[in-house]
């Protein structure tokens, strides 16, 4: 990504990858469509309190390795081949010893983090059932991840789309097999996705022990590189203490959906499942972003650093808007493939008419966070996250849902935070000092 057509180099990473989290989100709205009409609104709200407690788990590690990425990117950059394999091998050793502590912990730790949540005691059993069987499957979502983060450092992002595209399909063959026609319920619905992550995981592991390439992984070198782990943990560790605390912010929000009982659980649920899909042009861009900033500054490229951040950030914000006016129009259609429950899709409805117009902010923030960690400054992403994504939008929420105790209150904690995030790493991105090279 360090010569040719900016946009060109951006578009072409950016696809691959808005095709894989395509399927990711497919992958994920799955086990909602088939258990919210196959066992009823009460497993779906089950489902439904994933997404919250799945990302305080995976949020933190997934964040650690943004800074294997941006390393091996960087010295990929710069022409440092050495380098490259050291961060590579560093990182896979990390994911593995990392995937296998969420395991531990995911399991054995989800009850008492569920009840800390205020999940009702009609939804607590089947959330309990889901998500030990969720986090059994923690090492093959962690590895998936981290081999993913290596394949895009080096600017290939099609490889973890087709790998993705194998595991989407065998997931919904398993979850329909699981849940509809073998009966297993909601646990055969998790079963369904621990399986297909493996498979992504053992994919994506087994072709980077055969690449050509600076990245190729030899078994025999898999061990941690003190001084490599110790640059990746300096940069990935602020963005995986962001996502941790914004996942307990998030954890917060989640509770407080929880006291307006299942029908809001189920229709916040399904909404949060069609804002996956809004993030799409966002995450692939602040990816293509993050990817195209650390090659070009270890190449020592500055001005094409400046003007590819101002590319990609405007095709995210465009893209974003556009989908969030459709969101805005056809949200009852969208909603009702989760559920043909009036009351649920009411509170759906409501809360996707609420937030949509106001994507274009959330894909600034987004899109400029990626521009800053692709430089190696996670920092700043973390502190304007925290303090307007977590601490704002909670401190919101506790008072004004005291005062006007209606569901309707938490939906606009959303728009108001994005738009304090995006005013601050606006200032910041022409009066910080974002371009001096980190490490």
């Amino acid at each position: 990504m360090t010569k040719g057509s900016i946009t060109k180099n951006l578009i072409l990473f950016a696809i691959p990858v808005f095709f894989g989290q395509l399927l990711q989100q497919l992958y994920n709205v799955v086990d909602s469509i088939v258990v919210g009409n196959v066992l009823g609104k009460e497993a779906l709200a089950a489902v439904s309190t994933a997404g919250s407690l799945i990302f305080l788990m995976v949020g933190f590690i997934n964040g650690l390795f943004m800074g294997n990425s941006v390393i091996i990117g960087k010295r990929y950059g710069a022409g440092d081949d050495e380098g490259v394999a050291v961060a590579t091998h560093t990182g896979i050793a990390f994911a593995i010893i990392m995937g296998l502590a969420m395991t531990v912990f995911g399991y054995f730790f989800t009850p008492t983090i569920l009840r800390w949540m205020g999940t009702p005691a009609d939804v607590m059993p089947r959330s309990t059932l889901y998500f030990k069987i969720y986090f059994l499957g923690g090492l093959g979502n962690i590895l998936y991840s981290a081999c993913c983060g290596v394949f895009q450092a080096m600017g290939d992002s099609k490889r973890p789309l087709y790998y993705l595209i194998v595991s989407t399909i065998l997931n919904t063959v398993l979850d329909i097999s699981f849940v509809k026609f073998l009966g297993f319920g909601i646990g055969g619905a998790a079963l369904a996705t621990i399986i297909a992550q493996f498979v992504s995981a053992i994919l994506a592991f087994s072709k980077l022990t055969r690449v050509d390439g600076p990245h190729r992984i030899y078994l025999k070198k898999l061990r941690i590189h003190e001084a490599t782990l110790k640059k990746e943990l300096m940069i990935g560790f602020p963005t995986g203490i962001q996502n941790s605390v914004i996942a307990i912010g998030n954890v917060v929000v989640q509770s407080n959906i929880n006291a307006f009982g299942s029908v809001a659980m189920a229709g916040c649920g399904s909404y949060f499942k069609l804002e996956g899909f809004v993030f799409l042009p966002i995450t692939c861009m602040c990816m293509a972003l993050t990817t195209f900033v650390s090659q070009n500054m270890g190449a020592g490229q500055m001005d094409r650093v400046k003007k590819g951040s101002v590319i990609g950030s405007f095709i995210g914000v465009a893209c974003a808007e556009i989908i969030g006016v459709i969101c805005f129009l056809f949200a009852p259609i969208f909603l009702r493939v989760f559920s043909n429950e009036a009351q649920v899709l009411m509170v759906g409805v409501t809360q996707a008419r609420t937030e949509s117009l106001f994507y274009c902010l959330l894909a600034l923030s987004h899109c400029l966070a990626g521009v800053y960690r692709g430089a190696g400054k996670t920092t700043v992403p973390m502190i304007v996250m925290l303090s307007s994504w977590c601490l704002l939008r909670i401190t919101y929420i506790t008072i004004i849902v005291r005062i006007i105790p209606v569901v309707n209150v938490i939906f606009w904690a959303y728009p108001l935070t994005w738009s304090v995030s995006s005013i601050i790493f606006v200032i910041y991105y022409f009066r910080g000092n974002w371009m001096k090279l980190a490490y």
